[in-house]
């Protein structure tokens, strides 16, 4: 590319990768600036969900954003297959939420609940179902398996796949995509941006930050406050197996390949991503009482890596005021939202009102609420 872009991106994971897919698509001149694999990346350590129980327990906008993407990722599955030969393995035959006691059970309930009592899409169609129709669905749950939560627009994907999709895509709209170039400082310059990287200066009308967590350090220099906070999750990875899930649960998964993945935990250790063995045993010991299978099944990968944390864990969406023309988008769900991301919200930074078409996601709802 020569000149200025129309839009320069700033990350290529998943983010990054699915806004810019969609901006090229719309034939935007787009500009992808990727730090490189020393960044701290969400999209390599992704669990691959595509999930939408559960989400927006007290933002009704984010449970029917949510809806929206899980009603169009076949749309978006059949565009990269279609035209990049990638297949990112898209199943949604439903998911399910097991429960092992009483408690998980209560606690399930609530939150239907309440989200049944907020306005829009509600609980997004999720019921509980109890211990014989759950097995009826997953013959080889375990007999301490007492019911779960199914939703009927959950499912899964090959994270890796989708990433590789996107990207291939990037090139086939001619998106200049800049590996290695971690950005240093971003300026106003006319009436558009000049941004200096490690390896040379560009110039864009319009700046997207997609960059995970490097968006708290990258926000201040265009006038946006973007409070986020990495939170750890592990993964564990069995060996090959023969069929024994046919729905995606909320931490199991079976791929196409066979293995069996384990996840996820949660806790704030700062940018650690070193393995927690105590939440590795723990993650595993649960997983067997769920699905006895793969109770002598090997284990042959396992990591730890972070999440991207607003402080009420719904994303931060924003044109900033003082400086038009530069955006944030950023959320811990880069996988459930690639859909949205690339057909829906990518269109809008094309033109005028996105601060209008997400209102209920601006930073400013976490001053409205310290104020309050």
């Amino acid at each position: 590319m020569t000149g200025a872009a129309d839009i320069a991106v700033v990350g290529g994971g998943l983010v990054g990768a699915a806004v810019a897919w969609g901006l090229g698509r719309a034939g935007a001149r787009v500009v992808v600036l990727d730090e490189g694999d020393d960044a701290i990346r969400a999209s390599r350590g992704n669990f691959g969900l595509v999930w939408v129980q559960g989400k927006g327990d007290g933002m009704h906008e984010y449970a029917a954003w949510t809806r929206n993407s899980a009603t169009r990722w076949p749309e978006l599955a059949a565009a990269i297959a279609e035209s990049e030969g990638v297949d990112v393995g898209l199943r949604q035959p439903g998911g399910i939420e097991p429960f092992l006691d009483q408690s998980e059970h209560d606690a399930a309930e609530l939150e239907i609940r309440r989200m049944h009592n907020q306005p829009g899409v509600g609980a997004n169609d999720t019921r509980i179902i109890d211990a014989q129709e759950v097995h009826e669905l997953e013959p080889a749950l375990g007999p301490e398996v007492i019911g779960g939560a199914f939703c009927p627009h959950d499912g899964h994907v090959n994270p890796l796949f989708l990433l590789r999709g996107l990207h291939a895509g990037l090139a086939r709209h001619r998106v200049d995509y800049r590996l290695n170039h971690r950005v240093e400082r971003i300026e106003r310059s006319g009436s558009g941006y000049a941004i200096e990287t490690t390896a040379g200066a560009v110039t864009a009308g319009k700046v997207v930050l997609a960059a995970g967590l490097g968006n708290g350090r990258l926000g201040p220099m265009v006038g946006l406050d973007v409070p986020t906070a990495p939170d750890r999750g592990h993964i564990l990875v069995t060996e090959r197996l023969g069929p024994l899930l046919s729905h995606p649960l909320t931490r199991l998964r079976q791929t196409e390949e066979g293995t069996v993945m384990i996840g996820a935990s949660s806790d704030r250790p700062g940018y650690d991503t070193s393995l927690d063995f105590a939440t590795v045993a723990r993650l595993a010991a649960r997983a067997r009482r769920v699905l006895p299978a793969i109770g002598k099944a090997r284990i042959v990968r396992t990591w730890a890596a972070l999440r991207i944390m607003s402080p009420d864990g719904f994303p931060i969406y924003a044109e900033s005021a003082s400086c038009p023309g530069a955006y944030v988008v950023t959320c811990h769900s880069g996988v459930t939202l690639a859909a949205a991301h690339a057909l829906d919200l990518a269109p809008v930074l094309l033109g005028d009102g996105f601060n209008d078409r997400f209102a209920a996601f601006s930073p400013d709802r976490f001053r409205n609420e310290a104020a309050a």
